[in-house]
């Protein structure tokens, strides 16, 4: 047995989050107050709705009763949905730093029955509005004008819901259902370990955040000891996560058809106010792109080839996806990489620079890789604008490339901070823009500085983060499709799920990936699976529009400066082809999606040039 590890050496100088500013501890009086708080809040909610009757109604004509009966209904459900979600967070902190945290694990549980009693309420103000009309309930109430937004999604979502009780009990079941399936598998997965044996014949034993984070170490040996330690490690949990994923897409099958949805992806697009033909137009583009992705890959094969003495005929091998250049620089210190954030930011804003050193005085960020630790990362929204941020810093680029896009998500939140609950409830596809924004803007400004080798090193991190939301979300994509579509037919074991993997990745990196080495355990890994929608390729969608908006902002940097928080705010409240129009983008058109991907063809080309200049290549 090797001695245990969880990450770098340098992991005690890293910051870690602290959330006492809100409550002392779990046990403090002030926490268990505002537990006992919201379920009276809800209860009082719950007895407004029933008096009120808040529910399905013959359609009628509008009074101004109705008016004050929806800005008092409006305001007390804000309210309440703002109280539980900075409940759920304050919590989170301590599960996903530490999933055997028992007393979090248990009051997230507690969390999420008041959740379930809140949802239903969110059902019958949708049927309720619906019944009045949303035009007509706005002219007289303020609430209804000031949400319209959300209220006419919710409008349109009624003819997808069941009955009210039945929905009730969905609810409820989901906490032991798909709620404790995915509980499980954020459990199972975080505190796994895994035997790795360097290239010396030494073994470490590592947490699993601590062995992905590998796959970015300068050295080749290291890199394929951590993907091989992966492969032995990931089935000794393999059926138990298997049955996770068939419970969760189960459940999520039986309530699409129950709700008469036609499909699981209507679910997913409805949910992130996208439409059918912006996706189409989206994906068209993506399949177009995918063979100068794999150009892309078969150039860093050459390259690693070169210097490692392999053959790279048969595409990047994976545990060199995100690999750094052979010819890169070494491990980036925590200091040298958030001050590339930071000078990157403030290049755009001070307000935008501020925002990093808020986040680190005000301890947002937990940045080091830890046993029980949630692996990749996050940003989640806290309280006063304020965020949290989970990293697992491995002192790489694409690290400091991870820490540029959390911290985007940290300055969406504070453009929210002023909304309610119902209008920063924000879709996926949509909250995406602000940290894919940030990201690039860290890419651009290190390209603006450097060079020669540098700026390959550059570009190829860049294009690593964007071959993963192109090619890789699009392998997970197919991959969700098929196993939907199964899921209907029976439960799928954990062979025909490698097999799915497989497959979808060759579908998605073709002869850009060295198809021997392809990664069957990806399904198991990662949590993006272990929700009943689609959770992929709104990424996707995020990084394309994302460029598009940067476009806009280069065209006419003061103009855009104007408009752009105003848009983050409203990513909530307005649909994607709306926000798309506020900035003259037609999202529904394939030729918007192209020449965002066009950003990035361009971008390869200047790689394989580079590196042919530089004598690289095998």
């Amino acid at each position: 047995m090797g001695r245990v590890s969880f990450g770098m050496a340098t992991t005690e100088n890293l910051p870690r989050w602290s959330t006492t500013d809100l409550h002392e501890s779990l046990d403090a009086r002030s926490f268990v107050g505002s537990m006992e708080q919201l379920g009276a809040d809800i209860t009082r909610l719950i007895n407004r709705f029933d008096d009120g009757d808040v529910r399905a109604v013959e359609a009628r004509a509008v009074s101004s009763d109705d008016g004050a009966l929806a800005d008092e209904l409006i305001d007390a459900y804000n309210a309440v949905g703002g109280e539980l979600e900075t409940l759920f967070y304050f919590t989170y902190a301590f599960v996903s730093t530490d999933s055997r945290n028992d007393k979090a694990q248990a009051v997230l549980s507690e969390i999420a029955d008041q959740e379930a009693r809140l949802e239903p309420l969110n059902a019958r103000l949708a049927d309720w509005v619906a019944s009045l009309g949303v035009s007509e309930l706005a002219a007289v109430s303020e609430r209804v004008a000031g949400h319209r937004g959300p209220l006419e999604r919710l409008a349109t979502r009624t003819t997808h819901q069941l009955t009210e009780l039945e929905e009730n009990l969905v609810a409820e079941l989901q906490i032991t259902g798909s709620g404790s399936w995915n509980r499980l598998q954020r459990d199972v997965t975080s505190q796994l370990t895994a035997d790795v044996t360097m290239p010396g014949g030494e073994v470490e034993t590592m947490s699993m955040p601590a062995v992905r984070g590998l796959a970015t170490n300068p050295d080749v040996g290291v890199r394929r000891a951590a993907y091989e330690a992966e492969l032995a490690t990931w089935p000794t949990v393999g059926t138990t996560v298997a049955a996770a994923m068939n419970a969760i897409k189960g459940e999520a099958n039986t309530l699409n058809r129950r709700r008469q949805w036609g499909s699981p992806l209507d679910v997913s697009l409805f949910g992130n106010a996208v439409s059918r033909p912006t996706f189409d137009a989206m994906q068209e583009a993506v399949t177009d792109a995918l063979p100068d992705f794999r150009r892309w890959m078969r150039v860093k094969a050459q390259i690693h080839a070169k210097a490692d003495g392999s053959n790279g005929d048969e595409g990047l091998a994976w545990w060199d996806l995100v690999a750094p250049l052979p010819t890169a620089g070494q491990e980036v210190s925590w200091e040298d990489g958030i001050e590339t954030v930071r000078s990157a930011f403030g290049e755009y804003s001070p307000q935008l620079g501020g925002l990093v050193d808020r986040a680190l005085d005000e301890q947002w960020i937990d940045a080091p890789p830890a046993d029980g630790k949630s692996g990749g990362a996050f940003c989640a929204p806290f309280f006063d604008g304020r965020s949290l941020i989970l990293l697992n810093w491995s002192g790489s680029a694409e690290s400091t490339q991870t820490t540029a896009h959390e911290l985007g998500h940290a300055y969406h939140n504070t453009t929210l901070a002023g909304r309610t609950s119902l209008q920063r409830n924000l879709p996926m596809a949509l909250a995406e823009t602000a940290s894919i924004f940030c990201e690039t803007l860290v890419v651009e400004s290190g390209l603006a500085q450097v060079s020669g080798a540098e700026r390959l090193a550059l570009l190829d991190v860049d294009l690593q983060g964007s071959n993963q939301v192109v090619v890789d979300i699009r392998s997970r994509f197919l991959f969700e499709t098929e196993l939907f579509a199964r899921r209907q037919r029976r439960v799928l074991g954990v062979d025909e799920l490698n097999e799915l993997m497989t497959q979808s990745q060759l579908e998605a990196y073709g002869d850009g990936l060295d198809q021997s080495t392809a990664h069957p355990y990806m399904w198991l890994l990662k949590p993006h699976y272990y929700g009943a929608h689609f959770y992929n390729w709104p990424y996707t969608y995020g990084l394309l529009f994302g460029l598009g908006l940067f476009a806009r902002y280069q065209e006419d940097p003061d103009h855009f400066r104007s408009g752009y928080d105003d848009l983050l705010s409203r990513a909530g409240m307005d649909d994607a082809e709306t926000l798309g129009q506020s900035f003259g983008l037609d999202v529904t058109d394939v030729a918007f999606w192209t020449a965002s991907l066009d950003v990035l063809r361009a971008r390869i080309d200047e790689y394989e040039r580079l590196a042919n200049e530089l004598g690289l290549l095998a």
